[in-house]
């Protein structure tokens, strides 16, 4: 790959993205062929937040790649608790790894810790900024599910501080899509999201209501409203719970929507919708090994090769 570090969606082109797409295709399709073409190789897991998809997926797809992981474990149990500096942490880890995995609460922190190491850094996740990795894995399954080209494609929930949001949305401008946002007024995409949108020739779309486009929809995105990320928990309780999609309303929808979701879920999502043809979200988690398979060959690539 072109980027020695993957911190947002932004850095990548439609030929980045395919790149890992493909890569992970093959890898679906054959896991044996690469069950050890990187043995030897260590992957250092940095998570300052909580995780469990994001923290096993790289876990599995590095130890299926015939590597093995480091781990900072629980914050608590680290020398963060004693007031160590984050570039010096990452610094620290660096020596023990091949590549690196941080997940960290402060928006711009994986963009900041790549300048202090040498070794491939993926932002796991960095407060409410980006997550290029859910990201691609989303966009996998896009493709497997209805192409990645000529959709339209429902973006619903917390689009202010849905790191998950921002990355996807960057990363479709990349293709023939048209977007649509569906969130309360108060957690509306944030203006500097809007802008790079426009300014990659994006027409944002918004909706305070789903019934209104979802006809319409080739896939829906839904996001769980994130009570860790309000500053104001008055602000949340506002807006906690006015969001639903199950079944029944689903009788609206084309046969062919894609329901998809992050994950973890709340209340967003009905159990209901689970046993519809609709529901990719489980498919979507699993797809997080290959993809991450694919990109960690691809970057440990350029440092082993």
């Amino acid at each position: 790959m072109r980027h020695d570090h993957i911190t947002s969606a932004k850095q990548l082109s439609r030929e980045d993205i395919l790149m890992v797409l493909d890569r992970a295709s093959e890898i679906a399709a054959d896991p044996a062929a690469v069950s050890q073409k990187r043995q030897g190789s260590l992957l250092g897991l940095l998570f300052f937040e909580p995780s469990t998809r994001t923290k096993m997926s790289f876990s599995a797809a590095m130890k299926r790649l015939g590597g093995d992981i480091v781990d900072m474990g629980p914050v608590e149990h680290s020398s963060v608790k004693k007031g160590e500096s984050l570039a010096d942490t990452v610094r620290v880890v660096e020596g023990y790894a091949d590549a690196l995995v941080m997940r960290h609460p402060s928006e711009g922190s994986a963009q900041m810790a790549s300048e202090f190491v040498d070794v491939p850094l993926i932002n796991a996740g960095d407060g409410a900024g980006q997550h290029p990795t859910q990201t691609l894995l989303d966009l996998y399954t896009i493709r497997e599910n209805a192409g990645l080209d000529d959709l339209t494609i429902g973006i619903m929930g917390d689009l202010k501080y849905g790191r998950t949001v921002h990355s996807l949305a960057h990363a479709l401008t990349n293709f023939e899509t048209r977007q649509h946002f569906i969130s309360p007024e108060t957690l509306k995409l944030p203006r500097s999201v809007r802008y790079d949108l426009h300014d990659g020739g994006t027409e944002i779309k918004t909706h305070t209501d789903i019934e209104s486009i979802l006809p319409e929809l080739d896939v829906l995105y839904v996001t769980r409203i994130q009570e860790e990320r309000f500053p104001d928990k008055n602000e949340y309780r506002e807006v906690a719970g006015q969001y639903q999609i199950d079944a029944t309303l689903l009788e609206q929808a084309s046969d062919d929507l894609t329901v998809m979701h992050p994950l973890p879920r709340v209340d967003e999502i009905a159990t209901n919708v689970d046993e519809t043809e609709h529901a990719t979200y489980f498919e979507q988690a699993h797809n997080g090994v290959p993809v991450r398979m694919a990109l960690l060959d691809l970057l440990l690539g350029e440092t082993n090769e």
